[in-house]
């Protein structure tokens, strides 16, 4: 099956899914930048972006990180693929506008990525915590401890 388009942010890129394995709902999220090829966004990846951005607007990244979480909890597994966003906002992201100085990926980006990994992880592992561990901890905790849980995501599932 072809990759299906989910989102093209204000920059340029291209956000899609690729049917997963696991099951006939399994989807993997999957991006590319102008200039670049395809690659696999994962919740580490955007936890060292949110650090970064913390770096520059710790005020403003706690807001982001908060947004995340009420996203996280309000996002439903899907029945059928693909998935399709139901909570991002456009509205929402001039609010983030400053944070989007500095890093390498964009609010948008990680709104969108995040929104389709919180789903992916709600279909495949719906009792799944250990995601909301790493956003809830993300500026409480220390980052050794937040960007080990991070890791564990990519092994083990949500």
């Amino acid at each position: 099956m072809p990759p299906h388009h989910v989102h093209t942010t204000a920059d340029g890129v291209e956000i899609f899914v690729e049917q997963g394995k696991k099951s006939d709902q399994d989807f993997i999220v999957k991006f590319m930048g102008p200039h670049g090829r395809p690659r696999t966004p994962r919740h580490i990846h955007l936890i060292v972006e949110l650090y970064v951005k913390h770096a520059h607007n710790p005020v403003l990244t706690l807001l982001l990180r908060d947004h995340l979480v009420h996203l996280l909890d309000q996002c439903q597994p899907i029945v059928a693929y693909p998935p399709a966003l139901h909570i991002f906002n456009p509205g929402q992201l001039p609010q983030f506008a400053d944070l989007n100085a500095v890093g390498e990926f964009s609010a948008e980006f990680v709104l969108i990525s995040a929104e389709l990994l919180f789903i992916q992880e709600k279909t495949n592992y719906p009792e799944g915590k250990l995601t909301k561990q790493i956003y809830t901890e993300f500026g409480v905790k220390d980052r050794y401890s937040v960007i080990g849980k991070a890791v564990r995501t990519v092994y083990g599932g949500g």
